[in-house]
């Protein structure tokens, strides 16, 4: 059996759907399907059956599935470890996923340590939001990804991943300069129902913690003007158009001139950062991973928590 209509499977399986699989992969659902087709006969059993638009796998598909997870993990190794003795010492290409102020603020500083401490691990770097970037890490097309995690809005649970904790962050409310309330060293919410926000779009993390503070602390519906997914954005637009918004210490650590920022009065709102791995990690992971370990650690504004998994 052909190993690339074996990593197909297991994206179908993976992704629900077909398309989906195809699109993950740059594909058309066509030719997902004639690759599939030709893998049922390799495979001389039937391996996937439609249900409406649908497919879902037969037995003998999932116990496939296993095996090929059983062997990518292996050709993994097997990859890293020849890489490390053509080095001399550990090296490979790892895959890192950060949302953007991790990426700024962990990320970069991890990578640029790297280049001295382990100067043949080759690090790639893209900014994907940990919900797309799970199902990654679990099909080996990334290695680490690194997501967020707001007090009250539990993530979802991966019980085939290794999930570590980075560090344990304060959400600040974030005013214009000069905003009479900022006048206190922390400012009440309740303080703050006539003010404009500005938070991320529909089904981001920070939108969402944005509301429920103001519902629950504030007691107030907020009037959310302005928009944008890139929260240095926020920042610009509180500078710029009189807006509030909530941001945590690791964006604040970045950028956060001309605003005023003060901790609200009625309790502390945390942001947890964390990374997942596959349970299984090469020396290469293992070393990008305490990079980025020993890159949030120093960070003044934020403590470390203890890690866990699951």
């Amino acid at each position: 059996m052909d190993l690339r209509r074996l990593r197909l499977l297991r994206e179908v399986h993976t992704r629900g759907t077909v398309h989906a699989a195809a699109k993950a992969l740059g594909y058309t659902p066509s030719a997902v399907s004639q690759q599939l087709s030709v893998l049922e006969r390799e495979a001389g059993t039937p391996l996937l059956e439609r249900i409406g638009r649908n497919v879902r796998l037969t037995t003998a598909g999932e116990v496939l599935v296993q095996h090929t997870s059983a062997i990518l993990a292996g050709m993994e190794a097997a990859e890293a470890d020849l890489a490390t003795i053509a080095a001399g010492r550990t090296a490979g290409v790892v895959r890192v996923s950060a949302f953007q102020s991790a990426f700024l603020r962990i990320v970069a500083p991890a990578v640029r340590t790297l280049t001295s401490t382990h100067p043949d691990v080759t690090v790639q770097v893209t900014e994907i939001e940990i919900d797309q970037a799970a199902p990654a890490v679990r099909l080996q097309q990334l290695d680490i990804a690194i997501g967020d995690e707001y007090e009250g809005q539990p993530r979802a649970v991966h019980t085939d991943l290794s999930r570590e904790a980075l560090l344990h962050e304060q959400i600040q409310v974030v005013l214009p300069k000069g905003h009479p309330e900022a006048r206190n060293a922390r400012v009440s919410l309740k303080r703050l129902a006539d003010l404009p926000w500005a938070a991320c779009q529909f089904g981001n993390g920070q939108r969402e913690m944005l509301i429920r503070v103001c519902r629950q602390l504030g007691e107030f519906e907020p009037d959310l003007r302005y928009s944008s997914d890139d929260l240095l954005i926020l920042l610009e637009l509180v500078r710029t158009t009189g807006a509030g918004t909530l941001l945590p210490d690791l964006v604040l650590g970045y950028s956060a001139h001309d605003v005023d920022i003060r901790p609200p009065a009625e309790s502390t709102i945390g942001r947890d950062v964390f990374l997942l791995t596959r349970r299984s990690r090469t020396s290469a992971v293992a070393a990008v991973a305490e990079a980025l370990h020993n890159a949030a650690v120093p960070m003044g504004t934020t403590r470390p928590v203890i890690g866990r998994n699951g």
